[in-house]
């Protein structure tokens, strides 16, 4: 299974430029506490991923350092050059860059780094659940016919 059969395609994004009270007014409206910060470029849905902003990163850089949100950009306060993975990745490095980088989501890209998507490890913990139940379900069908055959 690959990185771009799951991940998910509808994206909220932001320019760098922006003043992260914007920012945080997005996350709220959209109801996202993860946004990529694109350069958008000419043709492309999203653009070229150059950073992402998480609600935590607002929490721990301007509301606990006391610093006026209006006055701070994106740039000022974004993960530069996050990690990405793209969408032809099998699933299982994606988990392992999740694991080594400490993160829940990243961004997914593809033809010339363009972002195509975020892989967010809930999403990965829903197909994972259907796969067990799947296995679940073939082992349940295999004990009831040989209860039957008995």
């Amino acid at each position: 299974m690959n990185v771009g059969s799951i991940c998910t395609r509808e994206l909220v994004t932001i320019t760098p430029h922006i003043d992260v009270a914007t920012a945080a007014q997005c996350m709220r409206e959209k109801n996202v506490g993860f946004l990529v910060a694109v350069d958008p470029q000419p043709n492309t849905r999203y653009g070229r991923p150059v950073g992402v902003l998480t609600d935590r990163d607002i929490v721990v850089s301007v509301v606990a350092g006391e610093a006026d949100p209006k006055m701070l950009t994106v740039a000022d306060v974004m993960k530069q050059y996050p990690a990405m993975v793209d969408e032809t990745d099998p699933l299982d490095q994606a988990l392992r860059t999740m694991r080594r980088m400490g993160v829940r989501r990243l961004p997914v890209v593809g033809a010339g780094g363009m972002l195509t998507g975020v892989l967010c490890l809930d999403e990965v913990l829903d197909v994972l659940a259907g796969e067990l139940r799947e296995v679940s379900g073939t082992v349940r069908g295999t004990r009831h016919r040989a209860d039957r055959a008995q």
